[in-house]
């Protein structure tokens, strides 16, 4: 026989499931269930954290226990890229997530600060630099109303956005189709990048951030942005709570033996 907290949390799971709390509604405070009945306060305690180890609810103070968004967003491969989107429109990378998950969305859900640091020895090898080198650090916070999504954070050499709206630290994205299309008028146009993904547990300044519950892992990439010659025009981390973000890739299958065959 199930203890009686486990019944209450397979209650509360049910009912999350069917709808009868929407995303982001608070469910009753413990108090209120158990003037109801449904157990002691350490009984409802225990079911709420089941809930929040099963990923179904977030909790926090001032906010209480809060049914989570369970359809993640969209997050697009090498089409959240496409140049039409940036270039000749104004649909920057988060922007086309929401887009394709569609879901709606705020210019002002992506805010940064903008700061010249010495680059991090990542950063360093990926642009090529000497150690001590200066570069512009650009951090976005993108959040999905209220509830904060994923960091990202450009890291450019500042000869190629000294003067640009990529250093300007004004909240949103940085002007009509955003930072690549900053890079694309100062005469940077991008041709290709290379992205890493890798998954890890967050840091206590990450969890407080993205607001993580308890024992959700983050999913960190590197990207490196390159132009047609090669050289390097932007080296990204971002950090996305791993539970609002399904990834897609859609591309040619390679044959690299035809491939060869051709070159011969």
């Amino acid at each position: 026989m199930a203890s009686k907290w486990r019944e209450l949390a397979d209650k509360l799971a049910e009912q999350i499931r069917r709808g009868d709390y929407a995303p982001g509604q608070r469910l009753p405070h413990i108090r209120e269930l158990v003037d109801a009945g449904e157990g002691s306060k350490a009984t409802v305690h225990a079911a709420y954290k089941a809930l929040e180890a099963e990923g179904l609810v977030t909790s926090s103070r001032g906010h209480g226990t809060v049914v989570r968004q369970q359809v993640p967003l969209k997050r697009l491969g090498i089409a959240r890229y496409d140049k039409a989107k940036w270039r000749d429109g104004d649909e920057v990378a988060f922007i086309a997530d929401r887009v394709a998950s569609g879901r709606t969305y705020r210019r002002n859900e992506q805010t940064q600060t903008v700061s010249r640091v010495v680059a991090p020895p990542e950063v360093a090898a990926a642009h090529g630099l000497p150690e001590g080198a200066e570069v512009y650090a650009r951090a976005r916070l993108v959040k999905e109303g209220d509830q904060p999504t994923h960091t990202l954070t450009s890291y450019y050499r500042p000869e190629h956005v000294e003067g640009t709206r990529l250093v300007d630290p004004t909240p949103g994205p940085a002007g009509r189709g955003g930072g690549f299309r900053v890079l694309y008028d100062a005469g940077y146009e991008i041709d290709h990048m290379k992205e890493q993904l890798f998954a890890r547990a967050p840091t206590p300044d990450e969890v407080k951030q993205l607001q993580l519950p308890p024992g959700e892992p983050v999913v960190e990439l590197h990207r490196t942005t390159y132009t047609a010659d090669g050289t390097v025009v932007e080296f990204a981390i971002g950090v996305h709570a791993a539970s609002r973000f399904a990834w897609e890739y859609d591309f040619k299958v390679p044959d690299s033996a035809r491939d060869g065959e051709g070159q011969q």
